[in-house]
């Protein structure tokens, strides 16, 4: 599969206000600071489509992109962004676990792992939560540029054998970068599978 457009259709503050399920969704989805908006932008090739921001947890709404008018890319808010009103941290799982549980449309989940950090408790919880609501995942490991070679091998297989505690079997996973766009082709390859498949 080639992206050859990508547009900004819509956003929705909760599962209520997601536009009808006219395409196959595909969400995107990380702790907060992943680098999940400059993933996304790598991805679909163009710098300004997702809005990068310095400070973690600016995504508080589920953004709605149209991938060649073919499918949608969902970009989901961060989850773990600590500096947010504690309220607000609430409502925002609250209506990300109701459109990753109840979205008719939903395909799949790329789960973004920052992949400088050793496993997080709130990364392996999470998954955890998609394991037992059956909702089918990918791991994308972001930022390797940032990660030297044998500290990022390291963390790859202590956060594997960790999710390995928890989940049967491994999930299939991708070592991305958005700065020198690692991975970008493996992604694209997977997501043309799914696209055929939905």
């Amino acid at each position: 599969m080639k992206i050859k457009t990508a547009r900004f259709a819509t956003s929705a503050d909760g599962l209520e206000s997601c536009p009808i399920a006219e395409l196959p969704e595909f969400a995107f989805i990380g702790r907060s600071n992943v680098g999940k908006s400059s993933l996304i932008n790598m991805l679909v090739n163009q710098k300004g489509l997702a809005r990068v921001s310095q400070k973690p947890g600016h995504t508080r709404l589920i953004n709605y992109y149209v991938v060649n008018e073919d499918w949608c890319l969902v970009d989901l808010p961060g989850y773990g962004y600590a500096k947010a009103p504690k309220a607000e941290r609430y409502r925002f799982n609250d209506f990300v676990a109701d459109y990753l549980e109840f979205r008719e449309g939903l395909q799949h989940v790329f789960v973004l792992i920052d992949s400088r950090l050793p496993p997080q408790k709130m990364d392996i919880d999470f998954l955890t939560w998609l394991v037992e609501k059956e909702v089918p995942f990918s791991l994308v490991f972001t930022k390797t540029d940032k990660t030297k070679k044998g500290q990022l091998q390291t963390n790859l297989t202590l956060f594997l054998e960790t999710l390995g505690d928890y989940v049967e079997g491994v999930p299939p996973f991708f070592l991305t970068s958005a700065k020198d766009k690692k991975g970008r082709q493996d992604l694209i390859r997977r997501l043309g599978e799914l696209v055929r498949q939905a």
